[in-house]
């Protein structure tokens, strides 16, 4: 029975992979988002920030990233269905796309509320 819950584990695990590993071959954006969560992963760890704000904004930097891979997903999910251009297809792909532009909103929040935090402590 172990045996068999580590090798679903693996499994699922080398398909997670597998997906993330096609994002990076063929999104410009993921690497764009990479770049960007690195830079700010960094500054979170070198500013004097609470440790919460700080777990929030490598946390939360994750989130994008996930967001692209889900946007990609639907991407690929409606181009499958059919290239033919079509209003409900317009409005998926921009809404997934809004849910990574809301994400990284959010961080930009949290980093702004570190830096007044920041300020505040002097």
């Amino acid at each position: 029975m172990l045996k068999q819950l580590v090798k679903r584990i693996w499994v699922r695990t080398k398909w997670s992979w597998e997906g993330v590993v096609h994002v990076w071959q063929t999104e410009p954006s993921l690497k764009q988002w990479i770049i960007a969560y690195v830079i700010s992963a960094i500054a979170a760890i070198l500013l004097p920030i609470d440790p919460g704000e700080r777990a929030m904004i490598v946390g939360g930097g994750l989130f994008v990233l996930a967001f692209e891979c889900l946007n990609t997903a639907i991407e690929r999910a409606i181009d499958y269905i059919s290239l033919e251009r079509h209003p409900l297809a317009k409005q998926a792909k921009d809404t997934a796309s809004a849910a990574v532009a809301l994400t990284s909103l959010a961080i930009g929040v949290v980093w702004l509320m570190a830096f007044i935090g920041l300020y505040a402590r002097g």
